[in-house]
C-alpha cells in the first residue's frame, strides 16, 4: 500500500483518453476532439476545488475506445501507476469511451494495489451536446476522489449518478444517463503483483456461443495461435455437444480456455451435463468464470498467460473472483 498524500494540498491526476465525453459532432460523425484541460474547464469545477486540491492533467492518448488496442489498454494501467508513483497524488481520474471502459478499468484494477482512489468516467453524448452528461459525470469524478469512502475500494466507475465497482461492471445502454450496472457489488479482488508487462501480451479470442455455432470458429483460433479463448455461453455455461469436442481439442493444444455466460446477471456454475452443458465443458478442460463476463474475462486471461501463468493458477484466479 503506498503511503497516504502528505499533509496540505495534494493533486488529483486527471488522464484523458479520448472517447464521447471529449467528442465534437461531425460531418464524419462524433470524433475526440477535447484534451484534459478543456475537459476540466468544461466541468466547471476548478483547480482550486476539484476533489483534494490541484488537478494535474494529463493527455494520453485521444481515440474511440472502441478502436483501443490492447497495448493502448496497457498503456493506461502504467499512465494510472506512474501517477500514483507520486506520493502528492491524492487519487487518479481517468476519462475513457464508454464502449470498452469496463474491459480498461477492469484492466488497471488488475494491478491495482494502492488504496488511493483510481475513478473512471465518459459520457454518453459529445461534448457539444446541449445536454452533454461529460461535464457532471466528470465533475461526480472528481469529487468521488475526494471522498474519503472511495479510498481502498479498487477502481470506481463513475457515471449518470452512481458509482459502481470495475469488478463485475458493464455497460447497459447506448444512451442512458446511467449507462453501466454490475453483475454484482464488491467482487473479491484477486490483484496481480508482478509487475505491469511492456511489449507483447498474450492473444485471447472471444466467442459468442449460440444455437448453431460453428465449431470451427476455436479451431481457427488454435490454428492462429491464440493462448486463450474466453466463450460467452449460454445461460450457467451451456453449448452445443460440437463445441465441447473443439475445447478439448485446444486445451490438448496448450489453449486456456475460460467459459463465461451471455446472460447479464447471476453466478455461472458448471450444473448441466448431455455433452454440452458447463460440467461437459469443465471435464474438457475449460475453467469456468462464476462472475466476470467475457470482456472482463478476456482481460484477465490477457493478463495472466502474459504472465506465464499456468492452468492452476488461472483457475485459481477465476475462483477467487467469485464470492
Amino acid at each position: 500500500m503506498a503511503a497516504s498524500p502528505p499533509p496540505g494540498r495534494s493533486t488529483t491526476v486527471l488522464i484523458t483518453t479520448g472517447g464521447t465525453i471529449a467528442a465534437h459532432t461531425t460531418t464524419d460523425g462524433a470524433v475526440p476532439a477535447l484534451g484534459a484541460d478543456d475537459l476540466l474547464a468544461a466541468s466547471n469545477t476548478g483547480a482550486a476545488d476539484a476533489g483534494p486540491g490541484a488537478v494535474r492533467t494529463v493527455d494520453l492518448m485521444s481515440v474511440d475506445s472502441s478502436a483501443m488496442t490492447v497495448a493502448e489498454q496497457f498503456a493506461v494501467v502504467r499512465a494510472v501507476a506512474e501517477a500514483l508513483a507520486d506520493p502528492a497524488t491524492a487519487g487518479v481520474v481517468v476519462t475513457h469511451g464508454t464502449d470498452t471502459m469496463e474491459e480498461t478499468a477492469f484492466l488497471v484494477d488488475l494491478y491495482l494495489t494502492d488504496d488511493r482512489p483510481v475513478v473512471f468516467t465518459g459520457a454518453q453524448l459529445p461534448a457539444d451536446s446541449p445536454d452533454a452528461d461529460g461535464p457532471r459525470n466528470l465533475a461526480a469524478a472528481l469529487a468521488t476522489v475526494g471522498d474519503p469512502a472511495s479510498g481502498g475500494r479498487g477502481v470506481l466507475v463513475v457515471a449518470g449518478g452512481r458509482v459502481l465497482p470495475a469488478r463485475g461492471v458493464f455497460k447497459v445502454s447506448t444512451t442512458d444517463a446511467a449507462a453501466f450496472d454490475s453483475v454484482g457489488t464488491d467482487l473479491p479482488r484477486p490483484v496481480l503483483t508482478d509487475g505491469i508487462p511492456l511489449g507483447r501480451t498474450a492473444r485471447v479470442d472471444t466467442f459468442a456461443l449460440y444455437p448453431g455455432v460453428s465449431p470451427g470458429l476455436i479451431a481457427a483460433a488454435v490454428a492462429q495461435n491464440a493462448a486463450g479463448i474466453v466463450l460467452a455461453a449460454t445461460g450457467s455455461g451451456n453449448t452445443h455437444p460440437d463445441i465441447t469436442a473443439e475445447v478439448a481439442l485446444a486445451v490438448a493444444h496448450g489453449v486456456t480456455v475460460v467459459v463465461a455466460s451471455r446472460v447479464p446477471y447471476g453466478e455461472v456454475s458448471a450444473t448441466y451435463g448431455g455433452g454440452g452443458g458447463a460440467v461437459d465443458l469443465h471435464r474438457a478442460g475449460a475453467i469456468v468464470s462464476p462472475w466476470l463476463r467475457a470482456p472482463q474475462a478476456r482481460m484477465a486471461l490477457i493478463a495472466l498467460l502474459t504472465a506465464k501463468s499456468d492452468p492452476e493458477t488461472i483457475a485459481e484466479f477465476f475462483a477467487a473472483s467469485g464470492r
